[in-house]
């Protein structure tokens, strides 16, 4: 340990403005539920995990995959649409709003993140942003995606990436910080 003076006193963070969006007990319900039945589904009841997210204020779109081991830290902060898949041990860490377009695939252990906090405020502030993902976007495994982050639609982002501003529509991109590379070409389909 040195001598030095830290920059931050945390016994001054304070996040009492910051809105939950909902009671205490409810998110507390809504952990509890998360924690006991999306574990127990099998794969194959996406339906069932989809209600659920439904039921807590998510506005989840039809056709979508979500894995038992995905995690939702707000799902009322939370829109998924139609025919996405959100693979095993992601999180959607939800302070902010998280907006997935249509035909999204957001691959096992990405992490979408709406929360931070501000390194040159002595208080170490909570800042939030919300995160928006266009249509046909794939985030590849093991990804990062920071708040305040725009992925344009039918973008790329490669496996292990680490997303800090925004990707243009159409990009295929990766590496740290997330650049793009080259244009996404499509197929004809026959």
């Amino acid at each position: 340990m040195t001598s030095e003076e830290p920059f931050v006193d945390l016994r001054k963070y304070n996040q009492s403005w910051f809105d939950r969006g909902r009671a205490g007990w409810y998110i507390l319900l809504w952990w509890f539920v998360q924690a006991i039945a999306f574990p127990l589904t099998p794969h194959p009841l996406n339906s069932l995990r989809c209600a659920l997210l439904r039921l807590f204020g998510a506005r989840v779109g039809k056709g979508v995959i979500i894995r038992p081991t995905a995690r939702f830290t707000y799902p009322w902060k939370i829109t998924i649409g139609d025919y996405s898949w959100i693979g095993d041990d992601v999180v959607l860490y939800s302070l902010d709003d998280i907006n997935i377009g249509e035909h999204c695939v957001i691959s096992q252990k990405s992490y979408l993140c709406t929360g931070s906090h501000d390194i040159t405020d002595p208080a170490f502030g909570l800042k939030t942003a919300s995160i928006i993902i266009g249509n046909g976007v794939w985030i590849a495994a093991d990804c990062f995606v920071g708040l305040g982050v725009k992925i344009g639609a039918n973008a790329v982002i490669g496996a292990r990436s680490n997303v800090f501003s925004d990707i243009p529509s159409e990009q295929v991109s990766w590496g740290t910080p997330c650049t793009p590379r080259y244009l996404r070409k499509r197929e004809s389909i026959s």
